[in-house]
């Protein structure tokens, strides 16, 4: 069985931002990513996706973004610039390797690869983000529903949509841009049983990023004290505040039934609906550390800062606020890497 130092299962930013500081801590990592590029989750993205951070603040460690700082990227220059950096990596990267299950043997850690082979490591850092494991709550009827049913994960264009009658359940980023969009082409509600909290992209000519930093507080490590993440803030540049306003989407409060393709609403009127599109967030997509039992009931690692409270040697990259507001973006994720990077070491050298 092939041995290595540390083990880095999933690419795209949280992967390369962890192999990138297991380097400059002398360890050799192994990354191994599921889909064929090691971008990870970002060409899976819906195509009109933007960051909301300009490029001077969405750069990995090693490599500055390029081009105009301030301009906001699109999904398809943030996938070339990951793949800049696992080209400029000196890391051993696996495309098309899928992680089935982590099991701990004789002191280290035994990983199962789809197709079955195997793979031994001293150490594992979990880089897999939330992508791979979409959310989907349960909402009143939904199991009955009948017509067009997808996750955000899925939502790719509008084109499809055209002419229907859609409805988007969520109140975050992704559920009012995706709903705007279809606004454009069809009839659409964004339905979500919490209203929708704008933040100003820009204030007082400055970037919400740069008072980000300025503040501290996108580096704030207060994610050990929170159980559960705070509802998430729409980033705005003035339009989608407006186009909710004047409804483009409309918004309602969240169905109150289902039945067929008939949706009642929370003031007893009922309508056809054509499709429903979640955009209600993910999970840890970390299925494959179940039997190892490194995770709690909910499927949550069980963690503190990134460093497992289960094994030693087993740590998680790109979490939603695993340490700070920063942490599963860009900006912010290789600052957790370093972190784990030299606790990581540190165990090593001990071990």
């Amino acid at each position: 069985m092939e041995q290595v130092d540390v083990a880095v299962i999933g690419g795209g930013q949280s992967g390369l931002a962890a192999a990138h500081t297991l380097r400059a801590q002398g360890l050799q990592p192994v990354v191994l990513e599921a889909s064929e590029q090691a971008a990870g989750s970002w060409p899976h993205y819906y195509d009109s996706l933007t960051l909301f951070s300009p490029a001077r603040y969405s750069s990995l460690p090693g490599l500055p973004f390029g081009g105009d700082p301030d301009r906001y990227p699109h999904r398809d220059e943030v996938v070339a610039y990951l793949l800049r950096c696992a080209d400029r990596l000196d890391a051993d990267i696996r495309t098309r390797t899928r992680v089935r299950e982590v099991r701990l043997e004789g002191g280290a850690f035994t990983l199962g690869l789809e197709g079955g082979g195997q793979l031994a490591a001293r150490a594992v850092i979990a880089a897999t983000g939330t992508f791979g494991h979409p959310h989907q709550p349960d909402l009143p009827g939904l199991d009955t529903y009948t017509g067009t049913l997808l996750h955000a994960a899925d939502y790719r264009a509008p084109e499809p949509f055209d002419g229907q009658r859609v409805v988007v359940v969520g109140a975050g980023n992704s559920a009012v841009q995706i709903a705007a969009e279809l606004s454009g082409r069809t009839r659409v509600t964004l339905s979500a049983r919490h209203p929708v909290r704008f933040a100003r992209q820009r204030i007082l000519s400055r970037d919400l990023h740069w008072w980000l930093a300025r503040t501290g507080l996108d580096t704030l490590p207060v994610g050990r004290f929170l159980s559960t993440p705070p509802a998430q803030l729409v980033i705005d540049d003035g339009r989608y505040r407006a186009a909710v306003t004047a409804g483009r989407p409309d918004r309602r409060p969240l169905f109150t039934g289902i039945d067929g393709t008939k949706v009642t609403w929370a003031d007893g009127s009922t309508e056809e609906v054509d499709a429903i599109v979640l955009a209600t967030g993910y999970r840890p997509d970390l299925g494959y550390l179940a039997t190892l039992g490194a995770l709690d009931a909910t499927g949550h690692p069980r963690r503190r800062e990134g460093m497992s409270l289960t094994h030693p040697g087993l740590a998680y990259v790109g979490l939603e606020w695993q340490r700070s507001l920063s942490s599963n973006s860009l900006r912010g994720v290789g600052r957790d890497a370093a972190r784990v990077a030299r606790r990581l070491a540190a165990h090593l050298s001990h071990a």
